[in-house]
């Protein structure tokens, strides 16, 4: 038996691995965002720090070499981007950057430390100091930004390809635990998909409870145990009762007939007595139905097929449909199924047919989806008013009509006890009905 482990959309199991996987996603996507925070706040705190301690080993410098009132900075302790100014802002020493020389100067006054960033590639320091001989000065240094941030963008990278690993692998983990931990699931939904109504007898039967699942089904079992229990007694109530009402409906029926042989009756005594032999017929119908349904719902029915044309031919030649054209357009199929059952199933609703049709029905048999066989009964009377469902209950009848409103309910419950349907396809003009038999 090959069991449903491939997912489909909308599945618990899927909703689950979606939600790991968002989940972790989301995560990882927040622990990137605050990676990428934490690395831009420690880069610009080591841009700064490697800003000022070159600052500050160039003013140092200039401390020790100037004397007196000149302020002196060895060249050899300049490097690119450090330019020195004096207490009236001139430049004394160094070069800036063309696109950097309108920032140098700006800050070459500066009184305390200040750090700017010239757009997004530079970050520059001012450092003001004073030689021991009494003379200020300023030194501005500027420090590129580029291989910190290329550092930047390399972890960035890295965490999303490990943010990507990590949800997938979430993912598979997800997958593989729900496919094990929902694996009863799946046999409980494929081992009930295989019973039938009429199947009692079948239990999951996984063995004693070793988890939640596990115990779920054993308490299935048990729920199925009592339910079977009590659609055994029904069907036994339903067969009793029966009996015995088929003894006194049979006295009454016979007592009608024999009354309705003596020619002295008045027309009044006789048209009564004819309406008791047509009700107790009809009852006798009714009962013998019920007969039928308890004992084919009692046990499991042996394997049995039959032809869909002969059925319908039989069916067609126990009730009357003088002035009206039925025409029977069906390839012959084998159904799995009694040929009383599949009689019983489809003479109500081609007695139905035939009772509302204005001048025709139509009789066709399709092979349908699922190894089924569709046999549609259409015919062109007024169609069903309001829920078309409502013709399948119990004791509903049409206006007008005589039955006890059994017919149709009784066709599809014997329908459904050999693994078929019965169902309103059309409800208005033409009014078209499926009874659906699954295939021999």
């Amino acid at each position: 038996m090959k069991l449903p482990w491939r997912i489909s959309p909308g599945t618990f199991r899927r909703q689950i691995i979606v939600l790991t996987a968002c989940v972790t996603a989301f995560a990882m996507l927040l622990l990137t965002v605050v990676l990428q925070l934490i690395l831009a706040d420690l880069t610009r705190s080591n841009v700064d720090r490697v800003l000022e301690d070159r600052a500050d080993a160039v003013a140092s410098s200039a401390i020790s070499a100037s004397k007196a009132q000149d302020l002196v900075v060895p060249s050899a302790d300049l490097d690119p981007g450090i330019v020195v100014y004096d207490g009236a802002g001139r430049r004394v020493v160094g070069v800036a950057a063309r696109h950097l020389q309108a920032t140098f100067d700006k800050l070459s006054t500066s009184t305390s430390t200040q750090f700017v960033t010239a757009g997004s590639a530079e970050r520059i320091i001012a450092i003001p100091f004073t030689t021991t001989g009494g003379s200020q000065g300023v030194v501005v240094v500027s420090e590129r930004l580029e291989p910190y941030e290329e550092a930047e963008r390399y972890a960035l990278i890295v965490s999303l390809i490990t943010g990507a690993l990590a949800t997938a692998a979430a993912a598979g983990i997800a997958a593989s635990v729900t496919t094990r931990a929902l694996k009863p699931v799946a046999l409980l939904a494929q081992t009930a998909t295989d019973w039938s109504e009429h199947d009692l007898s079948r239990r999951f039967e996984l063995g004693s409870p070793t988890n939640e699942i596990t115990a779920l089904a054993a308490t299935l079992d048990t729920l199925l145990d009592k339910v079977t229990a009590a659609i055994r007694s029904e069907q036994r109530l339903t067969s009793e009762l029966a009996h015995e009402l088929r003894t006194p409906l049979t006295v009454v029926q016979g007592t009608a007939d024999l009354a309705l042989m003596q020619d002295e009756l008045s027309p009044p005594m006789r048209e009564v007595l004819e309406e008791i032999s047509e009700a107790s017929r009809r009852m006798a119908t009714t009962i013998t139905t019920l007969l039928d349904v308890a004992r084919t719902e009692s046990s499991l029915m042996d394997a049995a097929s039959c032809s869909i044309a002969d059925v319908v031919r039989d069916v067609l030649a126990t009730l009357p449909h003088d002035g009206l054209t039925v025409h029977v357009d069906l390839v012959d199929h084998r159904v799995a199924a009694p040929a009383t059952i599949a009689a019983r199933a489809l003479a109500p609703v081609v007695a139905n047919a035939l009772r509302f049709a204005r001048d025709q029905v139509v009789i066709t048999a399709v092979a349908g989806s699922a190894g089924a066989l569709d046999v549609v009964v259409e015919d062109d009377g007024p169609g069903v008013e309001g829920d078309p469902e409502r013709i399948f209950e119990p004791g509903v009848t049409s206006s007008g009509g005589s039955g006890a409103g059994l017919g149709l309910t009784i066709a599809r419950r014997m329908a459904r006890s050999v693994g078929g349907d019965l169902e309103v396809a059309h409800a208005r003009t033409p009014t078209r009905l499926v009874l659906r038999l699954p295939l021999a």
